[in-house]
């Protein structure tokens, strides 16, 4: 046979798997992804989680799908209500092609495209949580750095943030200020040589819209003074650039105390984004702040990541996708949160939305108004109560079916919900009002 070389056995060579084999979860991630889906299937008549699951990824298996389906969580999104490009119910409907399971719509400063989100998120059985993203200036106090703004987040239960009126003041008040801050850098511009107007803006803000830097910037691009969006930040619109302004930001330590007052999670956007991260978390970790934005669709952002655990804070991202067209953006659902991330986000977040819950419900029953109902159903309408109207017969009936819409059946058990159930009881129903309510658009 000489020296030639001999040919491997082809029948014992084992034969890689393109891509290599996928990893099955440890017992830990198993049950994150059975408590997840439980909470993410609330709304859903029927589910069936699929216990072999073999990804870090959720998979879920529904009568509604014959295949298994990964569980897209997309936490920080925008619509035409603030300075995206899509309105809710297409940005719901985007997501839904993209495979998005749970959609949070985080609008600068406004919650008003939550309803309509909601009620697109019937049709394609998406599952949104209320949230915002809240504009915010951060002020050294002594330390080292300079100011500089801050965005938040904030996510809400399903009947949305207590205090509602309250909260949407405090938005309001940071919307009227985007107002000046826009005029105030046309006004900069206009300084620059770029005579741009303050009704070409507005009309790209949209009726009704506080404007925000991005409309000043297509406004420049529109007019052919930049040749992109990127180009207008980079050049004039970039925080501390020549055609830059504040409003009137609250700080951003109150707004993180106000979010926690209301019933909701803060977190901090886009820390990547800031001059001094380290300085700003702490300060923020003392007036209640929940969490940061580790990941993003190129993946998990190791610093940040360490100043998370250095803190104690959960760990998120999100797309923060806006629908810019031609423009180079993460898609929704194209950041990958493990399920371990998730189960710690929702672990924190459920028994504060659980108290708001109860808070919002303790309320009516005080004073059982059309108006304080018209605000829970607001963001608490859900296909179960929808499909289940019919068969409500009492106040106990419509008060079950409102919390196995929106709470687990853990959650139901506990005992600090009976004194609340109890009250709402012996409010006679108002069918009449929540027929209205409840009503298909």
């Amino acid at each position: 046979m000489g020296d030639s070389p001999k040919k491997p056995n082809a029948g014992n060579k084992k034969k890689k798997k393109r891509g290599g084999s996928k990893k099955k979860m440890t017992v830990e991630q198993s049950i994150a992804y059975k408590r997840v889906s439980e909470w993410v299937f609330l709304d859903q008549s029927s589910m069936a989680a699929n216990s072999s699951a073999t990804d870090d990824d959720f998979a879920v298996v529904g009568n509604h799908c014959k295949f298994t389906e990964k569980l897209v969580f997309e936490l920080h999104s925008h619509s035409i209500c603030s300075d995206g490009f899509l309105s809710p119910s297409k940005l719901v409907e985007r997501a839904h092609q993209n495979g998005v399971k749970v959609l949070s719509l985080t609008d600068h400063d406004t919650m008003a495209g939550i309803p309509e989100a909601l009620d697109a998120a019937r049709r394609f059985g998406i599952k949104i949580i209320p949230g915002v993203e809240i504009s915010t200036m951060y002020h050294p106090r002594g330390e080292s750095g300079s100011e500089e703004p801050v965005h938040i987040l904030a996510y809400y239960s399903s009947c949305g943030p207590t205090r509602s009126e309250e909260v949407e003041k405090f938005l309001a008040n940071i919307r009227d200020g985007r107002y000046l801050r826009a005029k105030n850098m046309i006004s900069k511009l206009n300084k620059l040589k770029f005579p741009l107007k303050w009704e070409q803006v507005a009309k790209i803000a949209g009726k009704g819209v506080a404007p925000g830097r991005l409309h000043v910037a297509r406004a420049m691009v529109e007019e052919g003074y930049v040749e992109n969006l990127k180009q207008a930040f980079a050049r004039y619109l970039y925080d501390g650039g020549p055609a830059y302004s504040t409003g009137s930001e609250p700080l951003a330590e109150e707004a993180v105390q106000f979010i926690c007052e209301t019933g909701g999670v803060a977190v901090l956007a886009h820390p990547w984004a800031l001059k001094n991260p380290v300085a700003i978390v702490r300060r923020l970790k003392d007036a209640g702040l929940h969490g940061i934005e580790v990941y993003r669709s190129d993946g998990r952002l190791a610093v940040y990541s360490d100043i998370a655990d250095a803190y104690d804070l959960i760990k998120l991202g999100g797309s923060d996708f806006h629908g810019r067209v031609g423009q180079n953006e993460s898609n929704l659902g194209s950041v990958s949160l493990p399920v371990l991330a998730v189960h710690e986000f929702l672990t924190a977040a459920r028994p504060i939305w659980c108290g708001a819950i109860r808070c919002i419900l303790e309320n009516y029953a005080e004073d059982p108004s059309q108006s304080k109902l018209e605000q829970i159903m607001k963001f608490g309408k859900t296909r179960r109560v929808l499909k289940g109207w019919s068969l409500v017969k009492s106040n106990g009936d419509l008060i079950d079916l409102w919390l196995s819409s929106w709470l687990t059946s853990e959650e139901r058990q506990d005992s600090s919900f009976d004194a609340t159930k109890l009250k709402l009881s012996r409010i006679p129903i108002n069918k009449e009002g929540i027929q209205a309510i409840t009503a298909d658009k």
